[in-house]
């Protein structure tokens, strides 16, 4: 088959029905600051213009547009208030107000809290969103709701919760995960059978091992993610795992539970060696990620890049199942001749 026989979303539905595309697709995941040094080095207009540069299988990530009541400046639909943090080279927008960190019980969140609804959204501009991108794969939907749990409750309190408020947990869940529910279903139903992906997805690993225990994890979250995969495949669509980190403990609970695609991959985490991932759950779910970006990618000279991508295509990319990308959002500290390079010897050795 010839390297450019298929679009990009038949090259994705082919990895993720574990068949063998005419090249190894190909996801970029960046910051803004990275992406526009990106641009400026390959001369660019636009994302556009730099995804048929490098030959980057783009995903079209649809989403309804908010028409609810006004929102104050900063302030999400949660009445979460953000501000950006800076660091060397761009910023990131952290929460910096958490509306029910005083709250001790159920019936006070009741009383005092306006939760979001899905009335609120305008879902009716989705078929606009991929109207002449037949060509790409679409994302939507989806849940990371223990995201949001952190940013209501504060990131210790959330976890002090799993804990010593057990009731207020499975509450707050509950009502997060049945919004991503029905924000799911509503997407669907705009656009059937053209979602190819949704993104159920919770940063449960640090570096060297879980941040909740399996058994959390199991009682919290896998219930709740289960049902949730389940409405996403009933909808024709695959799951898009993403869990940061050291994640290999709970890999076998996820692919039981309905994954279709585990990300991002880091492999410098512990538990997390590629040729064993690939040995052990390569046939059940395909890999995507996997391109080193805490060293390779940021410090790592273009021969190290190269050379890190020619193992993956071998080791993860070995009998199909595998989608090249970095394994989290490339930063601005990674130079684009890196970033080059990846997509460079993805594009020419992914078909062999």
């Amino acid at each position: 088959m010839a390297r450019d026989a298929m679009t990009p979303r038949e090259r994705w539905l082919a990895v993720l029905r574990h068949e063998r595309p005419d090249r190894v697709p190909m996801d970029y995941w960046a910051t803004e600051e990275a992406t526009r040094a990106l641009l400026e080095h390959l001369r660019c207009a636009d994302v556009w213009a730099m995804y048929e540069r490098l030959h980057i299988d783009h995903v079209i990530d649809v989403a309804p547009r908010y028409a609810g009541p006004p929102l104050a400046p900063d302030t999400d639909m949660y009445g979460c208030r953000y501000a950006p943090v800076r660091y060397a080279t761009g910023s990131y927008l952290e929460c910096v107000s958490h509306p029910m960190a005083a709250y001790n019980s159920v019936a006070e969140i009741e009383a005092h809290y306006v939760w979001p609804s899905p009335d609120w959204f305008d879902y009716s501009t989705i078929p606009e969103q991929v109207r002449g991108r037949e060509r790409f794969a679409v994302r939507g939907g989806g849940s990371e709701p223990f995201l949001t749990y952190k940013n209501l409750r504060g990131m210790r309190q959330a976890y002090v919760d799993l804990i010593r408020n057990p009731d207020l947990a499975h509450y707050i869940l509950d009502r997060l995960f049945d919004f991503c529910r029905e924000n799911t279903l509503r997407i669907h139903e705009q656009i059937p059978g053209r979602v190819d992906l949704s993104f159920v997805a919770e940063d449960l690993g640090g570096q060297e091992s879980l941040l909740i225990s399996r058994e959390l994890i199991g009682t919290f979250l896998l219930p709740r993610m289960r049902r949730m995969m389940e409405l996403v495949h009933q909808g024709g669509a695959h799951v898009f795992f993403h869990s940061d980190g050291a994640v290999r403990e709970i890999i076998p609970d996820m692919i039981a539970a309905g994954i279709d695609l585990l990300n991002p991959i880091q492999w410098r985490c512990r538990g997390m060696d590629r040729a064993a991932l690939k040995r052990e759950f390569g046939a059940r779910v395909t890999l995507h990620g996997g391109v080193d970006n805490q060293q390779t990618l940021a410090f790592g000279s273009v021969a190290d890049v190269r050379a890190e991508v020619l193992e993956n295509l071998a080791t993860l990319g070995a009998g199909g199942g595998y989608i090249l990308a970095p394994c989290h959002n490339i930063q601005a500290v990674s130079p684009p001749e890196n970033i080059v390079a990846m997509y460079e010897t993805g594009y020419v050795h992914g078909g062999r």
